[in-house]
């Protein structure tokens, strides 16, 4: 059985089995990170951020930070979502200050041919600082694994880095749909393995983060992400060491599809601020008793700039718009999972987020009362 410490606080996964909780469990995308000024003081000293995240110590201490400091109800791996095309030989590097950048990119039909599911040893490193976390966290919170979207891999390699406009990697969908769908498949296999071994290692959860499949036309968005998406999940391992691992799906922009998205075999769908959370609950959320999808989500990450008085505002009206959650513990129904619709922004002030903790604790647990 597990060599870890037994769970003190398991809202965060209850929640996302759709089990009552006490109160609306909380953690953000992107908690460990440059809006921490203890965090720039471990990257400064790490030297740059593949040298945080390949560092099994300096990815335990930073991704352990937040929880120092706010009363967050899960752990998510320090790591990047582009690790894997990094194992694949693409050459990831990142500047200070500027986006990833890879030294190669796949764009034609040679590029494409060379493109393999990389030796999981070469991730060895993110293995290695997830159980590393398990043991620190001592059973504090569950810890979340995650991987990038085959689709959102795809941008990335294809265009070499960010982009503002998709060009090379919708230019090569439109031309070469039989070389986009060679790649997808390759990067759903390489994210299911790599997602596994996250598992084995000691995640408790795990999260595909499809950053950009809402840049994709409909029609195409279900062909080149939601069905790569589906190829992942399919492989996923759903239960460990008698635990069941619950599966988070996150499309930036998805709000449109998640008729479809309610589909997919996976315990919760991500929103982004632009879905109304009640409407997404009509959709996808089902009925106490019946089957259904947690949701995850979706305050506007610029709401942290306002005063606290104002950041709570916004918490209730969130948590008002996914209505009660049910509080029945003999059965399923829906649940909700409170995060940003988007990472956290590095200029966002710390104190700020001890006001949003606090109000979603506060306010979820008088819903649940009735008040």
């Amino acid at each position: 059985m597990s060599s870890f410490a037994p769970l003190q606080n398991d809202t965060f996964l209850r929640a996302c089995l759709r089990q009552a909780t006490d109160y609306t469990p909380l953690w953000l995308m992107r908690q460990a990170g440059r809006y921490l000024p203890e965090y720039r003081d471990t990257r400064a000293k790490a030297g740059s951020f593949m040298g945080l995240a390949t560092n099994v110590d300096y990815a335990t201490e930073v991704t352990l930070q937040p929880l120092d400091r706010y009363p967050l109800d899960a752990a998510i791996l320090f790591s990047d979502i582009l690790t894997v095309p990094d194992a694949m030989g693409l050459g990831l590097s990142f500047a200070l200050g500027e986006g990833p950048k890879f030294a190669k990119n796949v764009r034609d039909e040679a590029a494409v041919s060379q493109l393999a599911v990389p030796d999981m040893d070469k991730l060895r490193y993110v293995f290695d600082a997830i159980t590393s976390i398990r043991k620190a966290l001592n059973g504090r919170v569950p810890l979340i694994g995650f991987s990038g979207s085959p689709w959102t891999l795809a941008c990335y390699m294809v265009e070499g880095a960010g982009s503002d406009d998709y060009r090379q990697v919708k230019s090569l969908m439109y031309s070469r749909p039989d070389l986009m769908h060679r790649i997808l498949e390759i990067n759903a296999d390489s994210v299911a393995q790599y997602l596994n071994a996250q598992i084995e290692a000691g995640a408790q959860a795990v999260m595909i983060f499809d950053s950009w499949g809402g840049v994709l036309a409909d029609g195409a968005f279900q062909q080149f992400s939601l069905a790569y998406t589906a190829r992942v999940l399919a492989q996923l391992k759903t239960e460990h060491e008698g635990a069941r691992i619950p599966r988070i799906v996150f499309t930036k922009g998805g709000g449109l599809w998640l008729p479809e998205m309610g589909g997919l075999d996976c315990e919760v769908l991500g929103l982004d601020w632009t879905m109304n959370l009640g409407r997404a609950r009509a959709q996808v959320g089902g009925e106490v008793g019946g089957p259904g999808k947690a949701l995850q989500g979706n305050i506007d990450p610029n709401v942290l700039f306002a005063p606290p008085e104002h950041i709570a505002t916004e918490v209730r009206r969130v948590l008002d718009s996914f209505g009660a959650p049910h509080t029945d513990k003999n059965t399923t129904g829906p649940t909700h999972i409170f995060n940003l619709g988007h990472g956290i922004s590095q200029f966002t002030p710390p104190e700020h987020v001890s006001a949003l903790v606090e109000a979603v604790h506060t306010h979820s647990r008088s819903l649940r009362q009735g008040r």
